[in-house]
């Protein structure tokens, strides 16, 4: 019997830069590897506004604006403390970027990088998300 996945939301942050669009990564504080900005949702937020709040601690949005629904979701199994591992579906919400800062919550845990789409998609694991990024040249 499998248990349902618990539901995180995330953030695909965008800019346009010299004409094109980019997308941001942030670095996982556990392995390193490249990801979206999520977290759990917030009691109070909408979910949208929750994974406003993930951008800004994990990556330093300090302003930008979600949309309201989200342009896709994916999977993945979440590494627990004790070594447990959980499936998590996370919600991507869509946030154009106004503002950066350099100080920010979680600024000396993770490294950040601005990159097209198709880029970020082959820097990042999960298929489905993957597929998200690479919707966006179209």
């Amino acid at each position: 019997m499998e248990r349902p996945p618990r539901l995180q939301v995330g953030a695909l942050c965008c800019r346009q830069q010299d004409g094109e669009m980019h997308v941001l990564l942030v670095t996982s504080r556990d392995t390193g590897r490249w990801i979206i900005p999520k977290g759990w949702p917030i009691d109070g937020k909408t979910a949208s506004a929750a994974a406003l709040q993930e951008a800004w601690e994990e990556a330093g949005v300090r302003r930008g604006r979600a949309r309201p629904e989200a342009v896709g979701s994916y999977r993945y199994d979440k590494r627990l403390k004790y070594g447990l591992s959980v499936p998590v579906e996370t919600l991507v919400f869509q946030v154009a970027v106004d503002e950066m800062r350099d100080d920010f919550p979680e600024a000396q845990a993770r490294q950040r990088k601005w990159t097209r789409p198709g880029e970020a998609a082959n820097m990042v694991q999960e298929p489905e998300l993957q597929h998200i990024l690479r919707a966006m040249n179209r």
